[in-house]
């Protein structure tokens, strides 16, 4: 019933004063003052509040740490041996410190709290390579253990 009175009233012969009833404020295709519309500019946010560049080059690290795994795996399988197994370790443990960094980064909340998960974070990471490269000093290797566990 209002829409129709609105309607009714823009209908009349006085439109103008309807239009300006209407409105709370008038369109800038409206006005008078074209000019301020056309010179009107968007300003962004100045390079020093900009992302950090350390920021952009973790990123790419991990791209590129994901895109050499895709090359290590298979790598690995064809060419065993020390050097693919150490390497294997320093990828693997790094692509699952960055991970879990992202899951803390997301949902542990607190300073404290935040504090002691990227230390724990550290420590398991720490004690991942260090146990990988025992085992690979010491045993048979990733890549041979792999190649062990898939004869089964």
């Amino acid at each position: 019933m209002a829409t129709l009175l609105r309607v009714s009233s823009l209908c009349r012969a006085n439109r103008a004063s309807a239009f300006k009833s209407l409105l709370i404020r008038p369109l800038p295709c409206l006005s008078q003052d074209l000019h301020m519309v056309q010179t009107s500019q968007i300003h962004t946010s100045p390079n020093h509040h900009a992302g950090s560049k350390a920021a952009s080059m973790h990123w790419t690290g991990e791209r590129a740490l994901s895109v050499a795994l895709l090359g290590l795996l298979p790598a690995a399988y064809l060419y065993p041996g020390a050097a693919m197994d150490y390497s294997l370790a320093a990828a693997l443990t790094l692509h699952g410190h960055w991970g879990l960094g992202q899951v803390v980064t997301d949902y542990v909340h607190g300073e404290t709290k935040i504090k002691m998960a990227n230390t724990s974070l550290f420590a398991l990471s720490a004690l991942t390579f260090a146990g990988l490269c025992y085992f690979n000093y010491h045993d048979v290797g990733i890549c041979k253990a792999v190649a062990m566990l898939w004869s089964l």
